[in-house]
């Protein structure tokens, strides 16, 4: 990498990450205080490891990642599948057991699907800026998207699905797909959602909905940890309760509070100052995102990093709006805080890929 473009690195976004992932480890030492720490050891090796990851990723070449991206995918599929017929772990066939760790195929799947979709709207492009709205282009998009989306569900994991639906409408919407998709797409999600809900979703998706908008009609059942985790928020007021002091944290009242609700650990230990910070970090993180999507040299730059941005942006909403009662419970994790070896190397390494596609824009964007 030249010296001009280790300059035009936008390094604001490592910066955050860290900052991120250094509360998320402050916040799992005390979490983890009554198992022994094993599972904030586990986060540090982890982080070591996502950091030498980051930085291999950081000098390869974005425009090489995309071309070879339909052999990512492909394994990524497999792995999908494979993962199907693993035994169960809370209900879910998501992990690969691998001695005393665990790989989720669902996770590394973002980077796989966002590089491939960038693969496949590049090459619809280069026939012509107004294909990428020809129906037949579309339903190739939505095939690459739908294959994988539909291996998640089946695990089930509602909540990375999801993800990728957000990633695909901000790449779309970058790829300069025209208003009336998008009017008409609001039309049948509308339309879809309430048939979605009578039809189509399992009993405990539908629990997880009627929970979230009653959680007091369950409170020892399916109501329980949301109204836990708003119990921990609330007793941190301003500047929390200390670490290893938070009552629903400490005495087992809160869970899986290393994952799912690390959030609540952080509003009742540290108090709605870091929680604040903790929101704005992660505004800056994907405002940022969002300005090296603008600023890239070319469509594949643009179009990776709108994809890392959705993947950002749906996570932060969804796993603090489900800690703080605002939205349905999904197991999203909380991305650089939550505990997770699979989730903090595929962060990581969509920070590489944002600061690799940083690194190429020209000098002239800065200049007014």
């Amino acid at each position: 990498m030249r010296k001009r473009e280790l300059k035009n690195i936008e390094w604001s976004v490592l910066i955050v990450a860290i900052i991120l992932c250094v509360i998320g480890l402050i916040a799992l030492f005390s979490a983890t205080q009554n198992t022994d720490y094993d599972e904030f050891y586990k986060q540090c090796i982890w982080f070591v490891v996502s950091i030498v990851i980051m930085i291999i990723t950081m000098f390869l070449d974005y425009d090489l990642l995309v071309r070879v991206s339909p052999v990512i995918y492909g394994v990524i599929v497999v792995l999908l599948i494979g993962v199907l017929f693993t035994s169960p772990v809370n209900g879910a066939t998501s992990w690969f057991d691998i001695g005393s760790f665990s790989l989720q195929p669902g996770e590394f799947a973002k980077i796989a699907v966002i590089l491939f979709l960038t693969y496949i709207v590049v090459k619809i492009q280069r026939r012509g800026k107004e294909e990428i709205n020809r129906p037949t282009r579309l339903l190739t998009i939505f095939a690459a998207v739908g294959l994988p989306i539909l291996l998640i569900v089946m695990q089930p994991d509602y909540g990375t699905a999801a993800a990728f639906i957000v990633a695909l409408a901000l790449m779309l919407i970058t790829s300069g797909l025209d208003k009336k998709y998008i009017i008409v797409t609001a039309i049948l999600i509308v339309i879809a959602v309430p048939l979605l809900y009578m039809f189509v979703l399992p009993e405990h998706a539908k629990q997880r909905i009627d929970i979230f908008l009653n959680p007091e009609s369950d409170p020892r059942g399916a109501g329980y940890n949301i109204i836990q985790s708003k119990l921990a928020i609330g007793a941190g007021g301003l500047t929390g309760m200390g670490l290893l002091k938070g009552n629903q944290t400490q005495l087992g009242f809160l869970y899986p509070k290393t994952t799912d609700f690390i959030f609540a650990v952080i509003g009742e230990e540290m108090g709605f100052i870091i929680a604040g910070a903790v929101i704005i970090l992660y505004v800056v993180l994907i405002t940022k995102s969002l300005y090296i999507a603008k600023t890239a040299k070319d469509e594949k730059g643009a179009l990776i990093a709108t994809g890392i941005t959705g993947v950002f942006l749906f996570h932060f909403i969804e796993n603090v709006g489900m800690v703080m009662g605002l939205l349905p419970i999904t197991g999203v994790p909380l991305p650089f805080i939550s505990y997770g070896g699979s989730s903090l190397i595929t962060n990581f390494i969509f920070i590489g890929i944002l600061l690799n596609i940083s690194s190429k824009r020209q000098k002239t964007i800065f200049v007014k």
